[in-house]
This record gives structure tokens, sequence and C-alpha cells, in this order.
């Protein structure tokens, strides 16, 4: 019996020296290695600064928090997404205004356009599957007159932008391009998750990059999010151990979201053989089930790549055509009956408990239910083998055209009776 797990950290012998290397300098908090982490961010994504945190989700927060988010304001972002994109605005007391998706998954521009109000302050844009926005028309929105007239400026940083926030979750689009460049590069604030089942892991954490416009002070904001990541504390534990630098002072009221070196020990590993191994070994995977499923008409192919844009294939958003919510949870359990681990991405925030008791209502997102209904995630990681991926496009199409079959059958049977 088969058993294919869906998203397995990558481990290899440069993780684990990389891991003992930190556990045998005697420093396993935030230090050297988080530097060197933060380095190679850069070095792979050419933004203006990166600061690693520990998760997506507090990173967020933090940004939001940065740029002076409060209770009344409101962040637009899509309802197809993973919950901590919302949790983040109501952890600063706001309102996430949920709109629609586009059939490439991702935030429909118009969407976001009948949305603003004087209230929004932020717009939060979800790369899924590792696929970027359309951020071209995201940005022209945002920066045009019209918008900008409606922006209410309450902040520090608020008055410095003189415009709407654009922040890029990029839980999922390490690695992604956009207009041959690195798609990070898109928005003000472009967020990565290095959580165990991204294409680049910590165990947990994130990575916060800068690119705002060049009247901002990219070294100084830096500075001040170290400081604001660590309980707004000027000095870190690193520098305090050097020895006559135990005295420190409290500059903000900052959070507790450092990342610790042993965690970026791991990330560190991937990083270095990212571009040369690991995302081109997903990339064959996904060409792979595309090759081999794109003969069947019930294959909705995902966009991996066009004129502007390539994913960094985290995630294969298999989609079925035609198919209700409840045969796709059937194909799903028939897939697991055959060892074979998959997932969905996402369930839409309005169709779960908390979001459904805040008012949000899934009738008024009928793309994101549409793609979500139909969705099934197939594993997608380099140590995949060619025999795995065989035995997984086999049980796809067998099980996909069983289930078709069933159903037209009992569509006939119906007919008939009647």
């Amino acid at each position: 019996m088969h058993h294919i797990s869906f998203s397995p950290p990558f481990i290899d012998q440069n993780v684990i020296n990389e891991v003992i290397d930190t556990l045998k300098s005697g420093w396993i908090t935030s230090g050297p290695k988080v530097k060197e982490l933060e380095a190679e961010v850069i070095r792979l994504t050419k933004s203006k600064s990166a600061i690693c945190v520990n998760s997506w989700t507090s990173g967020a927060l933090m940004m939001l928090k940065w740029f002076g988010i409060k209770e009344g304001d409101e962040v637009i972002i899509p309802a197809y997404s993973y919950c901590a994109t919302a949790l983040c605005v109501l952890h600063c007391g706001a309102t996430p205004v949920m709109v629609d998706i586009s059939d490439d998954l991702t935030i429909d521009p118009q969407r976001i356009k009948e949305a603003i109000t004087p209230r929004t302050k932020a717009v939060i844009a979800v790369d899924i599957a590792g696929w970027p926005c359309d951020y071209n028309a995201i940005k022209a929105l945002l920066k045009s007159p019209k918008v900008r007239s409606l922006f209410v400026a309450e902040s520090e940083k608020q008055i410095k932008l003189g415009r709407i926030l654009l922040v890029s979750d990029a839980a999922h689009s390490i690695g992604a391009n956009y207009m041959g460049h690195s798609a990070a590069i898109c928005s003000d604030i472009t967020i990565f998750s290095f959580h165990a089942v991204k294409n680049i892991t910590t165990a947990e954490g994130g990575c916060i990059c800068l690119n705002l416009p060049t009247y901002f002070n990219h070294e100084e904001e830096y500075n001040f999010l170290k400081i604001f990541s660590l309980n707004g504390q000027n000095k870190d534990a690193y520098t305090k151990s050097k020895g006559g630098n135990w005295k420190y002072d409290i500059l903000c009221k900052g959070l507790k979201i450092n990342m610790p070196d042993i965690c970026a020990a791991i990330g560190l590993a991937q990083i270095r053989q990212y571009k040369r191994s690991l995302l081109p070994a997903r990339k064959t995977i996904a060409l792979k089930y595309c090759e081999h499923l794109s003969g069947f008409d019930w294959f909705i192919p995902p966009t991996l790549k066009d004129h502007s844009r390539e994913t960094s294939y985290h995630i294969f958003p298999l989609r079925i055509k035609n198919i209700t919510e409840a045969q796709r949870d059937q194909i799903i359990e028939e897939m697991v009956s055959l060892g074979i681990i998959v997932n969905v991405h996402f369930i839409p925030m309005p169709m779960l408990s908390f979001f459904k008791k805040s008012g949000y209502n899934i009738a008024n997102y009928p793309n994101s239910y549409k793609q979500y209904a139909c969705e099934i995630s197939l594993p997608i990681y380099p140590n995949l083998t060619d025999e795995d991926t065989d035995y997984i496009i086999d049980a796809v199409i067998n099980v996909v055209q069983s289930q078709l079959k069933n159903t037209k059958l009992q569509e006939l049977a119906v007919i008939q009776h009647h």
C-alpha cells in the first residue's frame, strides 16, 4: 500500500548540518543565523530589506500596527484565503472587508474598487498556490487620483505614504515572478510564511519584505521593526550577551515575535538550494500533472505561467469541471483510501463558524464558493519520486472518471424514473 504525505518538510544533510552548527554555537535564539537568512531573502527577492519573524500572522499584525491601523478602519481582503489574512486585521481592532476572487483564485481588482471607502487603510492581496495577484491593476487602482482623494491619513506612516497600503500575503509565493522580476517587490510590504508545509520552512516563521516608496528610509524602518518585534527593546539578547551591554531601553509598545536562530538554520540551508534545485523540482511535478491530465475535458488547468507571471509551484490546485462539493469530498475520500493525502485550498472564510457568526455570508462570494467546491490540492514537493507522481496521476484519473461515470448513471436513472 502506498503512503504519500501531502507536504512533508524538506530535511536533507545540509539542513541537519546547519541546525547542528547552531546547537554547537551555544546561541539558539535571534542572532547571526537570522541575519544570514534575511540577507538570503534579499538576495532571492531583490527587496530593499527583510525582517524575519516567528510567523506570517504575527508579521502581518505588526505591519498593520506599524501603519497605524486601529478600530474603525477597514482592510480589504479576499474571502478565499486562510483565516490569518482576516485575523491580523481583527487583532488591530479593524474590520476585514472581504471581496470575491477572479477565476485564477486571486483577489478581483474590480471587487477591490467597489469596496473602497474613506475608512479603507490597506489591501491585503493573497497569492494563491504561489500564483501572484494582478499587481499592476491593483497598484494602478490604489494610486489613481479618485481613490487617493478618498484616503484619510491618520497616522505618521499613513501621512507619509499618502494612499492605501498594499500588502502582499505571499505565504505561498516565495520565488514567484511578475513582469520578469521577483513578485515580492510588487507591493509596499510582502510577507512570506516559513511554516512547516511551505516551499522554504523554518518549522514556524515568516519574513517581511519592505519595498516602500523611496521617500521611506528602509534602513531606519528595518531597525525600528527589529525593535518592534522584540517587545520594543532597543538591544537584542545577542548584543547584550557580548558583555557590558546589559543596559537596555523600551522604545515602543512592541510585540514579541522574533525568529530564533535554531529555526532560521533550517530555512537558511533550504533557501541556498531553492532556485537551483527545490523550485525546479516542484515545477517539474506541476508540468507533469498538467501534461497527463490535460487530455481530460473535466480538468481545469491551473495558471502556472503567462506573459507576465510565473507561480512558485507551492500548491497544485486540481480543479474538476462541473462537480459538486459533495462529489469533490467523495473523490478526496477515495484518494485517501488509496494512500494519497490531499488537501483543499481554501475553505472560504465566510464558511467558517467564527466568520459566519461575525456576519459574513458565502452567498456574497459566489466565485470563492465555486472554486472551493471543485478544488483538490495534490502533493507537490521535491522528494516526491517519479513512481509517486505516476501513482498519483493514475489515481486521480481513475477516481475522477469513476465518480463522473456514477453521477451520469444516477442522472440517467432519475430521467428514466420520471
